[in-house]
């Protein structure tokens, strides 16, 4: 008989359930993506010497 994979009951840095929808967890998530970008955006104004619109092609 096989036995199915255990959903883990929390997350592995937190005591929150991992949810999708409008959970803790998962704003958690989104802003840590969020503050990754951030980072990246400024580490490529920084190397480049542009700003980041210009350097993407949106203001001329």
């Amino acid at each position: 008989m096989t036995e199915s994979p255990e959903t883990p009951a929390t997350s592995a840095t937190t005591s929150d359930v991992p949810a999708f929808g409008w959970s803790a967890y998962a704003e958690r998530v989104n802003g840590r993506f969020a503050m990754v970008g951030f980072v990246a955006v400024l580490v490529v104004e920084a190397l480049s010497g542009e700003t980041f619109l210009r350097w993407a092609g949106f203001v001329g």
